[in-house]
């Protein structure tokens, strides 16, 4: 049983991969796991980002060029991983791409690019990433959905249809997982302030608007917001949650 707050909370020893970790929500998940005692490996297809991101990191971080769309791929690169690293115990699906159109517009080749991105590469992570996990009877996995997985936004229907399809994942995969100690959740991040929202917000002050009457604490997050949320559902603290889909949003998802 846990008797103290820094054990509960705490990641040591743990070593966790976060897709997309160079920049936004993912460095910040990121940052606040490596501030919680794990080991980081942040993946992304950019170099120069990751590179960047590990020397705020520090010591604890390490970076890996990989492009997650490339599917067949993803048994090489989590075993080479593990033989690096020992063991794989944190997978965070965070890296995505983002798409607003129109649905009359939104072409079967983009649509096809998302769901590509979101649901097909996180897949094969999780896939590769689990056999391990479940052996050891111990790991977590963490899907970042989104408020479009939630509420219905206009004008991001692939975006809406890839990140509701992780609320499934997690709810399947945690009945599969749990009974084998590992415990699958997810977080649907709300408008967090990040440098895609503020090219998205900056230049259109109606929408901004719009979004900060529509989130009951009339404010954006912070990555940390989101980084320190999934620390807790990594964490010996969330020991006893699995399925869950945990928003983040400053109230949006329920406000009115």
């Amino acid at each position: 049983m846990l008797t103290s707050i820094t054990d509960a909370f705490s990641l040591k020893d743990e070593v966790a991969i976060v897709t997309g970790g160079g920049t936004g929500l993912g460095f910040g998940i990121a940052q606040c796991m490596v501030d919680a005692g794990a080991r980081v490996v942040i993946v992304g297809r950019r170099e120069e980002p990751l590179r960047e991101a590990v020397e705020r990191l520090g010591p604890a971080a390490d970076y890996r060029v990989h492009d997650i769309t490339d599917l067949d791929s993803a048994p090489a690169f989590v075993h080479e991983l593990e033989a690096e690293y020992e063991r794989i115990s944190i997978l965070v699906n965070n890296a995505g791409i983002h798409l607003k159109k129109p649905a009359v517009e939104t072409t079967e080749q983009e649509f096809h690019a998302m769901m590509q991105t979101h649901v097909y590469g996180a897949f094969a992570l999780t896939r590769a990433a689990a056999p391990a996990m479940l052996d050891r009877g111990h790991g977590s996995i963490l899907f970042i959905a989104s408020m479009s997985s939630i509420l219905g936004i206009p004008l991001v229907v692939a975006y809406s249809a890839a990140k509701s399809a992780y609320l499934g994942l997690v709810r399947s995969l945690s009945a599969e997982f749990s009974p084998h100690g590992v415990r699958v959740n997810g977080i649907a991040p709300g408008w967090i302030d990040t440098p895609m929202l503020r090219r998205a917000v900056d230049n259109d002050p109606a929408r901004k608007q719009r979004i900060l009457t529509r989130t009951p604490q009339g404010k954006f997050g912070d990555i940390r917001d989101v980084g320190w949320a999934a620390v807790y559902l990594c964490s010996p603290a969330a020991q006893f949650v699995s399925g869950a889909v945990v928003p983040v949003d400053g109230g949006a998802s329920i406000g009115f």
